[in-house]
């Protein structure tokens, strides 16, 4: 009873953390919010059940506290009107301070490592929410350049990354980079892209946390063996992992559709990038769907829904696999 509340407490402190920094009017209040974000979700991370939480906690406040150590000092010498610093050089710094917070690559370091040792939910948070105030910070002071770049290098990686991962929290963590990637492309067209975007890879994300932590799946090798007991489930999760790689008619292609018609007319190089490497992206979650429908079980009875019990993840599950077609249409209707 007593770690729920305290739990509770937390979490709430976390949410209160990330409005402070996305609402503030000065840099230093951003900071404060950051550091409110910070203090709160450390705590959260650590399970007594699980010794690599402590680990874990330890990387990410280590990596946290650099971070915030270099964005207070860009946002002090930015306050300074002197000759000896450059703004334009001080804005990179603090936006490669942001970069860091939030792990975009090259500053990816920390985070597949972290997400091994965290719980689902917890890995949910830290590839969802964790996100919201570095990204609107970001737009505040956004290099479109530097964005671009830093872009197109999460992508490569988070598409390269995930290719020989066995572990499905680093093959979500290397993903997330690889989305982080089309988030800021979306960021540095327009704020309206940028939230269409994360909502739906949160809504998606969502439908596949809640399912790999009701069967307690960390593996690839357990995704195989899911038709033993239930081969809806097993079509379901890897119509989710086509949906999260962008795959037409899956609904995880809309927001990229919108990405690359808006920049396909200013920037045709990125968009070709931006593509090529999603493809590999999609390649790897194809060949892993290829070899478990390929294996041959005794069991030849079907099992229906009865099993999952969970109606709400069915409707989370069918926007993720159906919203695409279900918005075209009403986009024709309307």
């Amino acid at each position: 009873m007593l770690k729920n509340i305290s739990n509770m407490i937390f979490f709430s402190t976390l949410i209160m953390g990330t409005i402070i920094s996305i609402s503030s009017n000065s840099w230093l209040g951003a900071w404060m919010g950051l550091e409110i974000n910070l203090l709160s979700f450390i705590p959260l991370l650590i399970n007594l059940k699980n010794s690599l939480s402590t680990e874990s906690a330890l990387k990410y406040f280590l990596t946290q506290a650099l971070a915030s150590s270099i964005l207070l000092f860009s946002i002090m010498l930015l306050s300074l009107e002197n000759i000896y610093f450059d703004n334009s050089l001080l804005n990179w710094v603090l936006n490669s301070a942001l970069m860091l917070k939030m792990g975009a690559a090259p500053f990816h370091f920390w985070f597949p490592e972290m997400m091994e040792g965290l719980t689902w939910f917890m890995s949910f948070i830290l590839m969802t929410w964790q996100k919201i105030a570095p990204m609107v910070l970001i737009s505040y002071c956004l290099i479109f350049n530097y964005s671009l770049i830093i872009s197109i290098l999460s992508i490569i990686i988070g598409s390269i990354g995930g290719i020989n991962q066995t572990s499905l929290r680093k093959m979500m963590a290397y993903s997330s980079i690889n989305h982080l990637g089309w988030l800021l492309s979306g960021l540095a067209i327009s704020i309206y892209y940028w939230m269409i975007y994360f909502i739906m890879y949160t809504v998606i994300l969502l439908s596949m946390v809640l399912l790999f932590n009701k069967y307690n799946l960390f593996f690839t090798k357990q995704l195989y063996s899911l038709s033993n007991y239930n081969p809806v489930l097993k079509m379901i999760i890897f119509s989710n992992m086509l949906s999260l790689g962008g795959l037409p008619p899956f609904t995880g292609f809309m927001p990229k559709w919108l990405i690359i018609q808006s920049l396909s007319n200013s920037n045709l190089f990125l968009i070709s990038i931006m593509v090529i490497f999603t493809l590999i992206t999609l390649f790897y979650y194809i060949r892993m769907i290829y070899s478990a429908l390929m294996i041959n079980y005794t069991q030849l009875k079907w099992i229906y829904f009865n099993e999952l019990n969970m109606n709400w993840v069915l409707i989370l599950n069918f926007f993720s696999l159906m919203g695409l077609p279900v918005i075209s249409l009403l986009y024709m209707i309307f």
